[in-house]
């Protein structure tokens, strides 16, 4: 049996092998690619503790620099990496000598107590930090 392409109009189609390529897999690999990436983007995107931020009428854009979160349990985090109390001083050295701007800016739930809020901020100061913000969020309609 020959291999043929296609046949010219006007030629016989006999019982020879038609050599085409056939793209629907390949469109169903590519979508399935594709759900693949949007799925694991949502969920790159969405790492991180979710706190509850407190509101602040004159809200700034936050600058860049190390952030520090503290859950409403008391959970400590430097960037997207859990850190025990113990562990935060070397590891906010450790993220200020890494950071380009020596900034540690603090998101803590409304829960946390101003006590743990001031020994972090204190011990950034300690690591090395040049400035230090607290990260807040618009207030809601009707909140003050």
């Amino acid at each position: 049996m020959a291999i043929h392409s296609l046949p010219s109009p006007g030629e016989e189609v006999g019982d020879d092998i038609v050599a085409e390529i056939n793209i629907t897999p390949l469109v169903d690999i590519f979508l399935v690619l594709l759900i693949i990436f949007m799925v694991t983007t949502s969920v790159i995107t969405s790492q991180g503790k979710e706190v509850n931020l407190p509101g602040s009428a004159v809200a700034k854009a936050t600058p860049g620099g190390v952030t520090v979160t503290i859950d409403a349990e008391g959970g400590i985090q430097i960037g997207d990496k859990p850190v025990s109390a113990a562990a935060l001083p070397k590891a906010l050295e450790a993220a200020l000598a890494a950071s380009r701007e020596k900034v540690v800016i603090l998101r803590g739930d409304r829960k946390v107590m101003l006590g743990q809020a001031v020994n972090i901020l204190d011990v950034a100061q300690q690591a090395g930090a040049s400035g230090v913000a607290l990260a807040t969020r618009p207030p809601a309609p009707g909140e003050k």
